[in-house]
């Protein structure tokens, strides 16, 4: 699968996320103690921006409806089956390459 450059790894400093777009698909990065995390970019509750929510640790709340959901596992810590998908992420010098 192709490695897609979504961001400098400057411009997500520790303990923040952004929406991203990678070819042309809308992607939430975040930064967790220093490790790349990035999900769907949509809510699957009602189609909210999770890249703009707030991150608690590895927890992101959506800024809609405040649906939680670990970037780090794929899930909603208090409803495992309610799921969003995650990518693989790889930091390559300085920048922040998505697997699509």
């Amino acid at each position: 699968m192709p490695l897609v450059r979504v961001a400098g790894a400057h411009e997500i400093p520790e303990g923040t996320g952004r929406q991203v777009v990678a070819n042309g698909k809308l992607l939430a990065l975040f930064n967790v103690k220093g490790e790349y995390h990035a999900v769907d970019g949509i809510c699957p509750h009602q189609g909210g921006p999770i890249g703009e929510g707030i991150l608690e640790g590895t927890v992101v709340s959506c800024p809609w409806h405040f649906w939680r959901y670990d970037v780090v596992k794929g899930h909603a810590p208090d409803f495992p089956q309610a799921t969003i998908r995650k990518y693989t992420v790889q930091r390559q010098g300085a920048d922040i390459m998505v697997e699509l």
